[in-house]
């Protein structure tokens, strides 16, 4: 029984606070009668579930044999609890919790068992069957597993084999192999045959060892011949056995015929030696029958230079990764409908479900090695497997001599892709009939029979195209295509080549601040356009820059032109591999139409590199955020009536003006009356690592002073030729006042400071107060005569919730603006009481710090370290500026989201009105 909820789940963090507080109040309970009951009401608080909503106390069931028995406790379709004593036997509890379950209705056995002691947790998943055991002084650490009763739904994705990376090392040295011996012909082509025999000698498409026996053989052991005997083997396997020249070697005779598409083209025969025979058959040693389709999309960076990587913008995915696309763009949805079908326990019903799945097509418009489409092709055939095990369940009259073989209509021909390098299609290509072969052992052994699709008869499509330039439509007609997927390059704005900023350019033609958008943007305009009036459901991995910062407003306001709606979001993950020279990066994964739908849902990361929680959404707006569908757009000036920020000094003096703190003893040992003129400097990374660095700030400075100072003299001539010799005209105009910094906007009054950049690793951006004579530099921001009101708003909760929301990101870190986080937040309107409370919350948190005074603030604000006083004063300014907003608390970050974003639409409506309208006055 699945409980829906009127209010989102708890925060994490206060589900551990409240799991503390639960397990130190019940720690030494023993009685199983008087208590229990108790324990589990107060237990389901944790999660801020009543238990009366969802499960009863003593339920009664009749067991095996009609004997009576009682749960302790009993939440249908969920969970069954057997409660002991102190020091009770939880695993004999647990086998009793069991016993119940052949008295219990289909639709309702429960996926979790607890049984429990008071002071001892077993918790059995009844799907998985696996158990997890811990003591109540644990619970905090263990919440998580219980997250069902707080109304998440854990996704578990797969993590990827090592076999692969190993199958991909073996593959790369048989292609470090090939060019080392110089061969200057198709290395790609020769690769995915090569590889295609070591699967198919495993795999039973060839006889067991025939391929090994073949090289050890066949060929000379220095590998002299190795490149000729390869050649004609490759043509055997494209010719049937019919036409097969009569003088054919006996050996070869033995390969089947497998077909023209892969084996066809002509191919140079490359010369070969020792080392690639032995690079060969030490591959051959290796068992290829279970590797997984990651490992092409692996065997194709192993491949690939550094460079080359970064330039194409490629990316290894892992399969936990490709999960989290498929899954809720196709398959969540037709593994329900597969269960509504069996449900029904009509055949008819079935098999026109069968019919259905076997006409979806697929597209992956920057398909790589093809590893989307080869994921997405094998859960398919693997449904397609559980339905016809529906129809012709074993041991049935259908069941017996079945040709299941007639039976599978999921085929690769309904695969498309397109990608710009060759050698990238012949593995997808490959990989693709191999996944295929993969599935067609399934069948055999879930039908007793030996099914194989040799020779190939139909083809994946994969096109060697420029999916910016080609024209989608010819590659496949869009009313025949169900979904895209894929993962786009990842090539941000200043990476991009000429060529990529000449599609972008044409592509995004009238989108204004298109110049800012960042490669993969053109994939979802390019797919909007060509879905346009379709049902076709796309889903795309991102950089999370499109969902944050300055992209954002005018990249979604433009396909919110074509009609695109968000259907499901993966907030921001991190984006990890394996493979060698893997990207780390943080992504997003945005599933969109150009219909909309009612089953709208986000998932959500409690941190970049935790499993998701799927939640239910009402809309999906362009921050992936389930709350007013508004762009946020940077404002000049504060939409609330509140000090102004501006960024720091800008010096542009290479270094000359800079010193750290021994060069700043050695300057003044050389030149002591400079003193006057040398001014603490402070940058973002000075402030939050407490690095003492100091700046020569000569504004005012007379030059008859200045003339008196050399060694201060030759800093500013260094500063002049630095700015003369610059590439940039606005630099060079520059040094004609060589004493000054470059942008000067030093406030006049003691300020705030708040760095541009922080790490995402902290839940709050240090911020603090600085005397007027301390410099910030152009990697901070300042706001003037700050008052501690002011200090305590942008420092809590509520602020960090819309940085974390709209700000951009430098790498992973936060990247704070002014335009763009600080002069669009929304405001509270306080009390006078409220705000006073405020500014005292805020003066404790900088007592807090003020007893640390040997550590920086990297120190104070490490989520490890961070002391407790500070972390409490925190959470009171938090829980105070959250009332100077509302009443009722917020319980997680997405509530406060919320909010903010329609009391921002509020706020800008009246700003962003005229403003379009004096826009398009001008226009006219």
């Amino acid at each position: 029984m699945k409980i829906r909820r009127n209010r989102p789940p708890l925060a994490w963090n206060e589900i551990r606070a409240r799991a503390r507080r639960f397990a130190a109040k019940w720690e030494g309970a023993a009685r199983e009668r008087g208590e229990a009951q108790t324990f589990w009401n107060e237990f389901f608080e944790v999660f801020d579930m009543s238990r009366r909503r969802v499960a009863q106390f003593e339920k009664e069931v009749t067991k095996a044999g009609n004997r009576r028995g009682f749960m302790d406790l009993f939440w249908p379709g969920m969970l069954l609890v057997e409660h002991k004593s102190a020091g009770g036997d939880l695993e004999e509890a647990q086998r009793q919790g069991m016993g119940y379950f052949s008295g219990i209705a289909e639709e309702d056995l429960p996926k979790y068992v607890i049984s429990c002691d008071f002071a001892r947790f077993h918790l059995y998943d009844a799907e998985t069957r696996e158990s997890k055991r811990f003591a109540l002084a644990d619970l905090p650490d263990n919440a998580e597993l219980f997250g069902f009763i707080a109304g998440y739904e854990k996704q578990e994705f797969r993590n990827e084999d090592p076999v692969n990376i190993r199958a991909a090392e073996l593959m790369a040295g048989v292609f470090d192999a090939l060019n080392e011996g110089g061969y200057r012909g198709d290395g790609a082509m020769f690769l995915v045959r090569a590889l295609f025999c070591l699967f198919a000698e495993d795999t039973g498409i060839f006889e067991r060892g025939l391929f090994e026996s073949f090289i050890r053989e066949r060929t000379a052991k220095d590998g002299s011949d190795l490149g000729s005997r390869l050649a004609h083997l490759f043509q055997v396997l494209n010719t049937p056995p019919k036409e097969r020249a009569r003088t054919t070697d006996e050996f070869l005779l033995k390969f089947p015929y497998i077909n023209g598409d892969l084996f066809g083209e002509k191919m140079d025969i490359p010369g070969t030696d020792s080392a690639l025979r032995e690079k060969i058959l030490h591959a051959c040693a290796f068992n290829w029958s279970e590797i997984s389709p990651a490992v092409f999309g692996s065997l194709f960076q192993h491949v690939m230079n550094k460079d080359e990587r970064r330039k194409m913008g490629r990316h290894y995915t892992t399969e936990e990764n490709i999960l989290k696309v498929t899954e809720p763009l196709f398959m969540e949805k037709l593994r329900a409908e597969f269960a509504r079908a069996k449900e029904s326990k009509s055949k008819k019903r079935l098999e026109s479900f069968h019919r259905r799945i076997a006409a979806l097509t697929f597209l992956d418009p920057a398909c790589g090695c093809g590893n989307f489409l080869i994921v997405a092709y094998r859960e398919l055939r693997r449904l397609e497997i559980a339905v016809l095990r529906a129809i012709y369940p074993k041991g049935t009259r259908a069941f017996k001599g079945l040709n299941v073989g007639a039976l599978c209509r999921i085929d690769v021909d309904s695969f498309y892709g397109m990608e710009l390098n060759d050698f990238s299609r012949q593995v997808a290509e490959v990989a693709l009939w191999l996944t295929d072969h993969q599935m067609n052992r399934e069948v055999s052994r879930e039908f007793g029979d030996d099914y194989r699709r040799i020779p190939l008869k139909k083809s994946p499509h994969i096109h060697c195209v420029n999916a910016l330039t080609a024209d989608w439509r010819k590659i496949v007609a869009p009313e025949k295509l169900s979904h895209i997927l894929g993962n786009p390059p990842f090539v941000g704005k200043h990476y991009q080549t000429a060529a990529q900023r000449a599609e972008m350019s044409e592509l995004f033609d009238g989108v204004k601040s298109a110049g800012t958008f960042d490669y993969v943007t053109a994939w979802y305009m390019k797919a909007a356009r060509y879905i346009k009036g379709t049902d076709i459901v796309c889903a795309f991995v991102s950089t999370n820059s499109i969902a944050q910062g300055e992209q954002v407003a005018p990249l979604w306001r433009a396909l919110k032109g074509e009609g695109v709606v968000i259907h499901f979001a993966h907030r921001t993950f991190q984006w990890t591999s394996e493979a060698r020279g893997a990207a780390n990066v943080q992504v997003v994964i945005v599933g969109f139409a150009c219909a909309d739908t009612a089953q709208k849902f986000i998932y959500e990361y409690d941190n970049p590199k935790s499993q998701p929680h799927k939640i239910a959404a009402v809309i999906v707006n362009g921050y992936l955020v389930d709350a007013a569908d508004v762009l946020v757009e940077g404002q000049s000036k504060p939409l609330a009536k509140i000090s102004e920020m501006m960024i720091g000094s800008k010096a542009t003096d290479g270094g000359h003006l800079i010193f750290a703190a021994e060069e700043k003893e050695d300057f003044l040992r050389q030149e002591p009356a400079a003193k006057k003129l040398l001014r603490r400097y402070m940058s973002a990374d000075d402030f939050i690592n407490d690095i003492e660095r100091w700046c020569l700030w000569l504004e005012g400075a007379s030059p008859a002073e200045l003339r008196k100072l050399p060694k201060t003299m030759a800093r500013i001539a260094a500063v002049k030729e630095f700015r003369a010799n610059s590439q940039k005209a606005a630099t060079r105009a520059m040094a004609e006042q060589p004493a000054l910094f470059a942008e000067p906007r030093q406030p006049k009054s003691d300020y705030l400071l708040i760095p541009g950049v922080s790490s995402e690793e902290r839940k709050y951006i240090p911020i603090g107060f600085m005397r007027a004579d301390v410099i910030v530099s152009n990697a901070a921001f300042a706001v003037a005569n700050a008052t501690h009101y002011e200090f305590g708003v942008i420092t809590s909760a509520m602020h960090m919730a819309w940085m974390r929301a709209v700000a951009g990101r430098l790498e992973s870190r936060y990247r704070y603006s002014a335009k763009l986080v600080y002069n669009t937040f929304p405001w509270p309107s306080p009390t006078v009481t409220q705000k006073k409370k405020i500014e005292e919350c805020a003066r404790n948190v900088l007592s807090a710090r003020e007893k640390y005074g040997d550590s920086s603030l990297a120190d104070l604000y490490d989520s490890s370290a961070m002391p407790k006083e500070l972390s409490d004063a925190h959470r009171n300014l938090d829980r105070t500026v959250d009332r100077a907003y509302r009443a009722s608390p917020f319980n997680n970050e997405r509530s406060r989201l919320e909010y903010l974003f329609a009391a921002y639409q509020k706020l800008s409506q009246p700003i962003v009105a005229p403003l379009r309208k004096r826009r398009a006055a001008k226009r006219r």
